[in-house]
């Protein structure tokens, strides 16, 4: 326990990856289910140059069989992941005090990757986690950041419950007034993201990430990527896939509106309310469904 709150430490090192099974089941208005194997990399901002060193098959900024690039995210500029982090926390009153920020994302696999949903864990320097960053990207390369202090009772033994108003649009055939309730279970020997969404009527569609630490080594990576070859082109090609299914099944397609006028969204103390970042304007449906974004 840290300060009266249950205590999840995290990984010691610079980067580990994250075996496990991605599923996805619609609940209305035709119940679908799917799942797929994947892995996913936890890498310290901080610690990039340290990343860099752990495997011949594995590069922080160049070409490899799995690399990471802080372009990849954020504004997409290249520059410091961990700013850009510390910088959204600060304006939604959050100060980790010198505190380590880790990502969960999706590696390139041999120079591809799509990320639906990236995670910040950002963590005080006493250990505690203070607040997640659920960065999210859609298939027209639109991005918004759900910054979320970590509030008293959102933490347990069970885990961190939160939740968020959708404000950035995502998939051709959900609407924009929607609610994501997150249920995880911070990094360490396991990680565990739970996403439910939402609408008056009640749930619509879970989508869930459960997976088991790997260190990032020659021999792991190998393996990795020999069971589950060209992980990230596979998850592009199934995220096309369903959204041809639901067309050809006389799916209704939603309204595209234009994404927030601020990228990031806040609840925390401070300048800024979440759900105040402005929408401008919608765009009709395209008679086509674009694909829609899977975790």
């Amino acid at each position: 326990m840290t300060d009266g709150q249950p205590h999840f430490p995290p990984p010691a090192g610079a980067a580990s990856l994250y075996k496990g099974v991605v599923r996805h089941t619609r609940l209305k208005p035709r119940r679908r289910r799917f799942a797929y194997d994947v892995f996913s990399l936890l890498i310290d901002l901080d610690a990039l140059d340290e990343a860099n060193r752990l495997s011949r098959l594995f590069s922080v900024g160049r070409f490899n069989l799995v690399s990471f690039f802080e372009r990849d995210h954020g504004a997409g500029d290249g520059a410091s992941l961990s700013a850009h982090a510390r910088s959204l926390l600060a304006r939604g009153g959050v100060d980790l005090d010198g505190g380590r920020v880790l990502l969960l994302c999706y590696p390139r696999i041999l120079g591809y990757v799509f990320n639906p949903i990236a995670t910040y864990w950002c963590y005080g320097a006493d250990g505690a986690l203070k607040a997640l960053i659920y960065e999210v990207t859609n298939t027209f390369h639109e991005r918004h950041a759900y910054v979320a202090p970590v509030r008293d009772g959102e933490l347990s033994s069970d885990g961190l419950r939160q939740s968020r108003d959708k404000l950035l649009y995502v998939s051709p055939f959900i609407e924009m007034d929607m609610r994501y309730a997150f249920r995880l279970r911070p990094p360490g020997e396991t990680v565990r993201l739970g996403i439910l969404e939402s609408d008056a009527e009640g749930p619509l569609l879970s989508a869930s990430f459960a997976g088991d630490r790997r260190d990032v080594t020659d021999a792991v990576i190998a393996r990795l990527c020999a069971r589950i070859p060209l992980m990230t082109l596979k998850v592009m090609a199934a995220i096309h896939w369903e959204a041809a299914r639901l067309w050809i099944r006389g799916a209704r397609l939603a309204d595209h509106p234009s994404p927030p006028a601020d990228a990031a969204s806040f609840d925390a103390p401070g300048p800024f309310s979440h759900g105040g970042a402005a929408r401008r304007g919608a765009r009709p449906a395209a008679r086509r469904p674009e694909p829609a974004s899977s975790l």
